[in-house]
């Protein structure tokens, strides 16, 4: 998935000839914190509300010049990876999208990237769930699909992740079963540590709602 299949026309950027007032409103109205600033296509920066909060007469049209306004913004194909990565060291709620000659072609906001996301990680299909525990010197992506396929199953989405210090990985599985048994039993036989599994529809509908929480706690 690239940053232009991610754009939203929900969200228009805002001119230097716009009001402050008219920004912290559409801040408000979109549930965003930032909002993008153009001048003929062409990417201004991003303001963030707490820039506006200390001006003193609201009908005043955005002064640039007052403003340090910082420029990040994603190119339309980069990977979806990309964008969390940028939006997540930054802090944003939304992010600017520009084409090959730098010029604006739209915005990704913070909730459409987690909608996404889940999509992403297929958290909508019915399926169960294996996470294993792994070292870096035994981890081999074609063995775990291979123990999986051998049980008549396809991988729906796959994550790794592991800290700094550690040199054990975590391998997050999603499936396209939910009877889980023989691809748990196989992995036993492999000698794989397997830190959790669930196999039921409640798995589904537990990250659903763990989502919808991390929305509204976003308040996006």
């Amino acid at each position: 998935m690239l940053a232009g299949d991610l754009i939203t026309d929900e969200i228009p950027p805002l001119k230097v000839t716009d009001t402050v007032e008219i920004a912290l409103d559409w801040m408000e109205q979109f549930k965003v914190s930032h909002l993008a600033v153009v001048k003929n296509r062409e990417l201004i920066g991003v303001v963030a509300e707490t820039d506006l909060l200390d001006y003193e007469r609201p009908d005043e049209q955005i002064n640039v010049s007052k403003l340090l306004l910082s420029r990040p913004a994603i190119h339309y194909y980069q990977h979806a990876y990309d964008v969390v990565r940028l939006m997540s060291s930054l802090n944003l709620t939304l992010i600017p999208v520009i084409d090959e000659k730098e010029l604006y072609q739209g915005c990704i906001t913070l909730k459409g990237m987690v909608q996404n996301l889940s999509t992403m990680m297929a958290v909508q299909d019915p399926g169960g769930l294996i996470v294993l525990e792994v070292n870096q010197n035994d981890y081999s992506v074609t063995q775990i699909g291979n123990i999986i396929e051998s049980n008549d199953t396809k991988i729906l989405s796959l994550h790794v992740s592991s800290a700094p210090d550690s040199t054990k990985m975590e391998v997050t599985i999603k499936v396209n079963r939910e009877d889980l048994s023989g691809i748990l039993q196989t992995f036993n036989r492999y000698n794989y540590e397997v830190k959790a599994s669930f196999q039921n529809r409640d798995f589904n509908t537990g990250l659903d709602d763990r989502l919808n929480e991390f929305l509204h706690f976003l308040n996006i």
